[in-house]
């Protein structure tokens, strides 16, 4: 599931901060804010695409570098918090 995560934000990113540009190289690791392709004002679209495209409610506390500087991370960051999720509306379910 990583790698459609993967997959699936770097084409919003091309799409949306790249203008459609795919020959940038954007690696998986590189970091999105140093290398200026996400600015504040990204950060801010990218978590309203991230909470929409895959149904996630992201408090402040989520919205820092460590979730969101990379192709990794974002992936990593999305599989944790919808594991978390999953289990809590199961047990909403069997009450």
């Amino acid at each position: 599931m990583t790698q459609q995560i993967k997959d699936t934000v770097k084409t919003f990113i091309i799409e949306n901060f790249l203008f459609g540009d795919t020959s940038y190289a954007l690696d998986d690791d590189v970091s999105l804010i140093e290398s200026g392709v996400v600015d504040s004002t990204g950060v801010l679209e990218l978590v309203t695409f991230i909470e929409d495209q895959f149904g996630l409610e992201m408090a402040d506390s989520d919205i820092v570098p460590a979730n969101l500087d990379s192709l990794v991370r974002i992936a990593t960051f999305i599989e944790t918090k919808t594991a978390e999720v999953q289990p809590a509306e199961q047990a909403a379910g069997a009450a």
